[in-house]
């Protein structure tokens, strides 16, 4: 028996976990897969060459007020960044693309070389951003509704500028740029960032995602673990641990015990019962926790009718690299970036996300690069480079065969703008959404955000109409994962929500056992010293 059982070792599982073993709860965490981590692991491919198999780069985790308190430095966890946090060429013959510098200063002049004007409108944006930084950030990964943080946000801006501001994130991120700059180049940086999620450029929404990521490029760079994504895990796991919850790998839960409307443990494939006095949070998909893990008879009739619209975010395709060597560049500032946006100009990144839209697989795909090994050096022997590419395939379309088709194009995309870099390869590792899916079962049809961030799945929407944030039709079941607001990213919120909605209603009905025992424990203490 455990206060509390967790299903699932993702990071989001392993946050819930620390957050209720630091209230003092006995806390089981079961993870099907042999090693805790979900979608941050890694691995040597290619011999000598650290490979991040699913996420990479992590600007969310450093600036989300859930990782604040962790101290997951006192468990291991070292950061390293790279000279440049991204950049984006304007096409292939770019041979002085838009980069992100450390100081925004630096970075302001560079994009005055594009348009003068550029320059100040750069600085004026990162002023707004510190203004608002606290607030915004509080109101996208605080617990939901976010009240206290959007009154916090209020008083930081006053209810005048609060009209301008909601205006400001819900647009378009093609729209954003042509009111925040004046060349084509300085935009790029913000539609490269806006397609991390699967929101059309021109659709409300997307560019918050793009001004986020923009931001925080230039507020903390895009940091990586030491030694490869798996540190991330390893400390997070620590962490856990270290404060009494019991981490339990291959042990794959068949589904959740529900009693009398209560959920009140798990069964296990092998039939071992895990009993679970006070919740059950459950880190995987919408699909399967409502339609794998629970009875039918468990989950109303309008829960399973919403989820047949449920809409999935576009699959993924990725290639690993091992590169004997530098990427030869044609913009050679490139060389220092950890990110690049491949993709040529606007106007054929709204070619490749049409494509991506109407079903077509992209005929010049947008690629999000990484360079793990000027990020890291450790990554892979010296002079060399671990590095990897993803793109989209349109919404359902998961076929190997269009996933390989998909992953010549982005070596040819690669090759245009680095001449000569498919001559280096010494390794190539394509994951395919089946891949991907196979891996790790919370990345369905190889989607990496657990749903569509587009706004009709967003906020009280995710992941349907009245199931909001972590709390379901189950008592005591909360869902942790990125199904749940805010979504996909490594940043901790949604198994921190589902840790904070089972304390709170936990406290409703008195103590866990753990901090019982403790409290008439001390009592009985003091009785004696008394005597």
């Amino acid at each position: 028996m455990s206060d509390a059982v967790v299903v699932g070792a993702g990071h989001n599982g392993l946050i819930s976990a620390i957050r209720l073993a630091d209230a003092g709860w006995d806390v089981t965490v079961l993870e099907a897969a042999p090693e805790v981590g979900g979608a941050i692991k890694s691995a040597e491919l290619t011999h000598g060459y650290v490979t991040d198999l699913f996420s990479a780069f992590y600007p969310l985790a450093v600036a989300s007020p859930v990782f604040t308190d962790l101290a997951l430095d006192e468990h291991g966890l070292k950061w390293s960044r790279a000279p440049l946090a991204f950049g984006h060429p304007a096409g292939p013959e770019d041979d002085d693309a838009p980069v992100i510098h450390p100081d925004a200063a630096d970075t302001a002049a560079h994009l005055a070389t594009f348009d003068r004007r550029d320059g100040q409108a750069w600085l004026d944006l990162v002023g707004q951003w510190e203004t608002l930084r606290p607030a915004i950030l509080n109101t996208l990964f605080g617990p939901f509704p976010p009240v206290r943080a959007v009154l916090s946000l209020l008083r930081s801006i006053g209810t005048a500028e609060a009209l301008r501001l909601a205006r400001f994130l819900v647009l378009p991120a093609d729209q954003m740029v042509r009111e925040l700059f004046r060349s084509e180049k300085a935009g790029l940086l913000i539609l490269g960032n806006a397609l991390h999620a699967d929101i059309p450029l021109q659709a409300p929404g997307s560019g918050v995602m793009g001004y986020l990521l923009t931001m925080l490029g230039q507020d903390t760079g895009y940091p990586v673990p030491v030694g490869g994504a798996s540190a991330l895990s390893a400390a997070l796991r620590r962490r856990a641990e270290s404060a009494g919850a019991q981490i339990h790998c291959g042990s794959r839960v068949s589904w959740i015990d529900v009693r009398g409307g209560r959920a009140v443990g798990v069964v296990d494939r092998g039939g071992r019962r895990w009993k679970a006095d006070r919740a059950v949070l459950a880190d995987v998909s919408a699909s399967a926790l409502y339609t794998e893990l629970l009875s039918p008879a468990d989950v109303p009739a309008r829960v399973l009718d919403d989820l047949q619209r449920f809409v999935w975010d576009t699959p993924v395709v990725k290639v690993n690299y091992a590169i004997d060597g530098k990427i030869p560049w044609r913009s050679s500032n490139l060389t220092g970036a950890g990110t690049v946006h491949l993709g040529a100009d606007a106007r054929n990144i709204a070619y490749s996300t049409a494509d991506i839209e109407t079903g077509n697989i992209p005929e010049h795909p947008f690629l999000l690069f990484g360079q793990m090994t000027t990020a890291d050096a450790g990554r892979s022997p010296t002079g060399t480079e671990s590095a990897w590419s993803y793109s989209h395939l349109p919404r359902g379309v998961t076929d190997d065969e269009a996933a390989r088709l998909l992953a010549a194009r982005m070596d040819e995309v690669l090759e245009e703008h680095a001449p000569g870099v498919s001559d280096m390869m010494v390794g190539r590792h394509v994951q395919t959404p089946h891949d991907l899916q196979t891996a790790n079962a919370n990345l369905v049809h190889g989607t990496v955000n657990g749903g569509t961030a587009q706004l009709f799945q967003q906020l009280v929407f995710r992941p349907t109409p009245n199931l909001g944030g972590a709390t379901t039709p189950v008592d005591r079941l909360y869902l942790a994962g990125s199904a749940a607001h805010p979504g996909g990213g490594v940043h901790g919120a949604c198994g921190s929500n589902a840790a904070r909605a089972a304390l709170a209603s936990d406290g409703l009905r008195g103590l866990p056992r753990r901090t019982l025992s403790r409290t008439i424990s001390r009592h009985l203490t003091k009785s004696r010293d008394k005597d």
